[in-house]
């Protein structure tokens, strides 16, 4: 049998993908701006998630089985400014759902 795949957006440092990691699923992307926790992510799996998902084709988002997305949340708080989808952060959750399609039009 083989191992689930999985990819990793809005990755941080990992923290949402290291469960499925320790279950035995296989990560075969990752993407995070963010450059302190692309070093710390790195550290945690010896793995650079590649940069800003909204800068990456659906074509070079590899099949996978299950997608996870810790998508900022800062839009949408109470400890932001709580602009929603008036604020560009809130809009992030939109490259989930590009995630889920190109994973679709793969199958």
């Amino acid at each position: 049998m083989s191992k689930l795949k999985f990819i990793d957006l809005f990755a941080g440092i990992g923290g949402l993908s290291l469960p499925f990691r320790e279950l035995g699923m296989e990560c075969v992307f990752s993407s995070e701006i963010d450059k302190f926790a692309v070093q710390t992510y790195n550290e945690n799996f010896n793995e650079i998630p590649f940069g800003d998902i909204r800068e990456i084709s659906e074509e070079s988002i590899p099949n996978h089985d299950l997608l996870l997305g810790g998508f900022p949340c800062q839009a949408f708080s109470i400890a932001g400014k709580r602009k929603g989808f008036n604020d560009d952060r809130g809009n992030l959750f939109y490259e989930i759902v590009r995630g889920r399609l190109s994973k679709l039009r793969n199958n």
